[in-house]
């Protein structure tokens, strides 16, 4: 019988659907949608039957972005829970169709809190000892981001630490230094190119790692891929989704050897 590892795998992003009472309110091309819906994610990381619990969103990131705080809203937060604008700068919502405060309350009633709410019912009732936020994201910092034009590292893994995966003032760590770096170095082997693997940048967790540790108090990680491992052109494409399917697949065992020997490693040292 293959072994069962003791993580909770949580992807937030990836999904594309748009609710149908939607369809007609939104700009972006359905091209567009599933670009900055972080295509391949859910490919990538699903590892179902191989952990103790694995949770994915079928709605699109672009307009119920399951890794922010539910009071982050629009106008203040473009940003948001409900999105206005995309990373690059482009409008989502045709004149006046943005959803007003009880239109974005249904959203989070019917997509975000489920979401975490099964996060909870998962934590509460498995042995999970790690939970993975799995992510990915693009090659370069987009218009928007804090990291604007600036190339990203292969591997990002993020506990709301510092970049030797430490303790920041007044933030708590989601996961101990040690393990941040036991994983870092895990991926180097695979990816040992110069500032290929770092910790915290550009990425240092979103609201779901925090939120749930300090609910649970079990280590989170935020673990960011980079799609230039998996796309056709590395090139930054916005509003084109080019996801190379077969090398998806290459990476897919690969992603997987890592996190476990990892593991196997740390609960060696541990016993």
């Amino acid at each position: 019988m293959e072994k069962v590892y003791p993580f909770l795998l949580s992807v937030p992003h990836g999904g594309t659907k748009v609710p149908g009472e939607l369809e007609e309110k939104i700009l972006l091309t359905p091209d567009e949608i599933r670009y900055y819906s972080d295509p391949g994610t859910r490919r990538l990381y699903d590892y179902r039957g191989k952990v103790r619990g694995y949770i994915e969103a079928t709605v699109s990131r672009v307009l119920v972005d399951l890794n922010r705080p539910p009071y982050y809203l629009p106008p203040r937060h473009t940003d948001g829970v409900v999105k206005t604008v995309t990373p690059d700068g482009l409008g989502i919502w045709k004149d006046g169709c943005a959803p007003d405060l009880p239109g974005i309350h249904r959203l989070l009633m019917e997509h975000y809190f489920p979401y975490h709410d099964r996060i909870n019912v998962l934590l509460d009732t498995l042995p999970v000892e790690l939970a993975i936020d799995c992510h990915t994201m693009t090659p370069v910092g987009a218009p928007r981001n804090h990291d604007a034009g600036k190339k990203r590292p292969l591997v990002c893994i993020g506990n709301n630490g510092n970049a030797e995966g430490g303790a920041r003032p007044h933030a708590l760590l989601t996961c101990p230094q040690n393990w941040v770096l036991s994983l870092a170095a895990a991926f180097r082997n695979r990816f040992p190119g110069p500032g290929e693997v770092t910790l915290n940048e550009p990425y240092s967790g979103g609201f779901i790692p925090n939120a749930h540790y300090w609910h649970k108090g079990i280590p989170w990680i935020q673990l960011e891929l980079n799609r230039v491992l998996y796309e056709e052109d590395p090139a930054r494409l916005p509003g084109r989704e080019n996801v190379d399917e077969e090398r998806i697949r290459e990476l897919h065992p690969i992603v997987w050897e890592i996190l476990t020997g990892f593991w196997d490693e740390l609960a060696g040292l541990r016993r």
